[in-house]
């Protein structure tokens, strides 16, 4: 008996990758404060354990993280992490309002992230 293949898992996401690498030489260059890059890795490590979170209580039918939750911890620089997470999970990626409302806060976040360095 054939089976289909599985279908095929998505790349993973490079620009989440690059833009904490980028981040990163901004800060080693003195173009971006220390603090600004402890802040999007720590709020990046909370997104992508909220969504792990919301994944572990969806597959056991117990109480989910609000999706108001996880869109305020990408707007508030976890968005690299919770993209991250959201691919490594395949968790929030097909329910387009979810998306099309993360992707909004990550380039709110972008977007104050290059205020902030135009202004430093």
């Amino acid at each position: 008996m054939l089976t289909a293949p599985a279908p095929a898992r998505a790349d993973i996401p490079c620009f989440p990758i690059l833009f904490l690498f980028l981040l990163a030489a901004l800060t080693a260059a003195g173009t971006v404060p220390l603090p600004v890059l402890f802040v999007y890795l720590v709020s990046g490590t909370a997104a992508a354990t909220a969504y792990a979170a919301d994944k572990w209580a969806a597959e056991h039918g117990r109480r989910r993280v609000a999706e108001r939750t996880l869109h305020l911890l990408g707007l508030v620089g976890g968005w690299p992490g919770a993209a991250l997470a959201g691919w490594a999970f395949r968790h929030k990626t097909r329910k387009r309002r979810f998306v099309l409302v993360f992707r909004i806060t990550a380039l709110i976040n972008c977007a104050a992230l290059a205020v902030l360095v135009a202004c430093f």
